[in-house]
């Protein structure tokens, strides 16, 4: 048996209000910092992990590390576990976005199995180099506790796909930053025993982060 926790990277600016972020580097914010600490706190009193692994990019990497101090171990990078490649879209508001590609955004809502999205990456994309992640940790850890930190958009991806659910799905799931989530590998089968779970972020928030920056 194989144990999955897959957390998503803490809050950086572009979450609210919501831009494409993909590939962007953006950092963790102050609350971001703090809601890693959390998370790392909640993984290191319930799990021992083997090994951790984390998205290319930084913000995905610095949950990681707070992770690692917390738990022993050590995280090492995934590419696979980077955030989609929104390309023409990136950085910009849906509004922007609805206003110069409307056919598009309104696919990307509406079928977003289906969308494609002007120089970047399809769903169907995200979900190949997802499936090379899990092909490659499952070999690597079989029997283990690994933490996979990704991101929103690869998160939903291999959710689906564990709960043997299509793309088409995709905004029927919620990834809040930092969430836990859990999953059961054995024999080939997945099976889920927590969702977007946040309880361990109780108490953490925008105006403590702020007191604690000054």
């Amino acid at each position: 048996m194989t144990r999955i926790i897959l957390t998503r990277h803490g809050h950086v600016d572009w979450i609210a209000p919501e831009r494409f972020r993909g590939r962007a580097e953006l950092p963790l914010s102050e609350l971001g910092k703090r809601q890693a600490e959390a998370v790392a706190l909640r993984i290191a009193g319930s799990w021992q992990p083997d090994a951790i692994y984390t998205s290319p990019l930084s913000r995905c990497i610095h949950t990681g590390e707070a992770i690692a101090r917390a738990t022993g171990s050590s995280a090492l990078v995934l590419d696979g576990l980077a955030d989609t490649d929104y390309g023409q879209w990136q950085g910009l508001t849906h509004d922007e976005v609805r206003q110069r590609w409307p056919d598009e955004h309104r696919t990307w809502l509406e079928s977003p199995d289906l969308a494609a999205i002007p120089g970047g990456e399809s769903l169907a994309d995200v979900l190949a180099r997802g499936l090379r992640v899990l092909h490659e940790v499952l070999q690597r850890h079989a029997g283990e506790t690994l933490v996979l930190v990704g991101h929103d958009s690869i998160n939903r991806v291999l959710l689906l796909q564990f709960l043997g659910l299509p793309l088409a799905r995709y905004w029927r799931l919620k990834q809040e930053p930092c969430c836990i989530n859990e999953i059961v590998a054995e024999a080939g089968v997945f099976t889920i025993q927590r969702i977007n779970e946040t309880y361990h972020l109780a108490g953490v928030t925008a105006d403590a982060a702020t007191r604690s920056a000054q």
